[in-house]
């Protein structure tokens, strides 16, 4: 998606093969789920530094217990100010609502006239609909 948006990215390679020496890694950002790197495919990796980004690394603890050297804080969702005004300022007529207090958004977009629903009834409705 980011390349097709003009972002560069640089050279993506997958991780995934099992020849090679550890040294391919080195000085390589490595993207994953966490658990993948509790297992031990990530052994072939040369002194890693954990990374975990998310809106909760802002509380210290969470990254110490979570092991992780490099907190990055960055929140996977919006709060409810930035939301409402997204959805402003994109003049969408209808608004999918995928996550959260669906009920709570989905009102809110009703009380500004906005077509609204949440997203996992999307496709379970009569074909009339």
């Amino acid at each position: 998606y980011y390349q097709s948006q003009g972002i560069d990215l640089g050279t993506l390679e997958p991780a995934t093969v099992e020849s090679g020496g550890k040294d391919d890694f080195t000085g390589a950002i490595v993207v994953g789920p966490p658990s993948a790197f509790a297992d031990r495919w990530a052994r072939r990796f040369p002194d890693p530094i954990s990374c975990f980004a998310s809106g909760w690394m802002r509380i210290r603890q969470r990254a110490k217990q979570g092991g992780v050297e490099l907190p990055l804080i960055i929140s996977d969702h919006a709060d409810w100010d930035e939301l409402t005004a997204t959805i402003k300022e994109t003049g969408a007529e209808e608004i999918w609502v995928t996550h959260g207090r669906e009920e709570a958004l989905v009102r809110w977009c009703e009380l500004e006239g906005i077509a609204a629903r949440p997203l996992h009834l999307v496709g379970y409705e009569d074909e009339g609909d």
